[in-house]
């Protein structure tokens, strides 16, 4: 059976997830940091709390805690019945079961809603989307693109794909992109054209490793920076 969703849905990852996802090391971590699609990850929350420097922008902060709170109880229960469907394209081990799943999903979020409102104080939390960032030129060292690109390559076209990249890379002197898969567990078909177009005019385009793999053969995250 097939996991669909008709647009992105609110799902927190981590911020052990995004760490062992995009390989972030010490030095990486006291870097300046854009979440470009965060949702409602526990990332940004657990940043703060170590004092790191970090911007998360996500459309869905235009919305208010209660909206948002609101949503992920709509979304939960299908987002849970479908990966109940397709358990044979995920790797049970870190994460146990489904029920597990939902556990360090809902914790993460619930994180998320408690420091939503100090965020958006403070600016952290920024309502923004791609392909457009509201930033300047090379304003961050890194920025981070968690299960959005790639990821939905039913609901994404090629061409947002590349706008959306090319906006990261004005923003930030290097971009990381995990997964590669779609939401099925297929590489995506964008992948490959990505890697071709960017290394074609210069940058230096990287599959790597990481340590970190849920769906089946998702343990590579795409590393992109202009060459020196």
């Amino acid at each position: 059976m097939e996991i669909k969703y008709e647009s992105v849905v609110p799902w927190g990852r981590t911020f052990e997830e995004y760490v062992d996802m995009f390989n972030l090391t010490e030095v990486d971590l006291d870097k300046s940091i854009l979440g470009c699609g965060d949702g409602p990850a526990s990332f940004n929350y657990t940043m703060k709390e170590k004092g790191k420097e970090i911007i998360s922008i996500d459309p869905i902060y235009q919305f208010t805690n209660d909206d948002i709170a609101k949503r992920i109880d709509e979304t939960y229960q299908d987002v849970i019945e479908q990966t109940e469907q397709n358990k044979d394209k995920f790797i049970w081990t870190t994460i146990k079961d489904v029920e597990d799943l939902g556990r360090i999903r809902m914790s993460a979020m619930e994180k998320f809603l408690a420091d939503y409102d100090l965020g958006k104080q403070e600016n952290r939390y920024l309502y923004a989307m791609l392909p457009n960032l509201p930033f300047e030129d090379k304003q961050f060292d890194l920025a981070l693109s968690s299960h959005f690109l790639f990821l939905y390559t039913d609901n994404l076209s090629l061409e947002f794909h590349i706008e959306a990249i090319d906006e990261m890379l004005r923003v930030a002197r290097e971009v990381r992109i995990f997964p590669l898969l779609d939401l099925n567990g297929v590489r995506s078909l964008y992948v490959d054209e990505v890697i071709n177009k960017y290394s074609e005019i210069g940058y230096s385009v990287n599959e790597v490793i990481v340590d970190y793999e849920f769906q089946k053969g998702g343990n590579t995250m795409l590393k992109m920076a202009q060459k020196r």
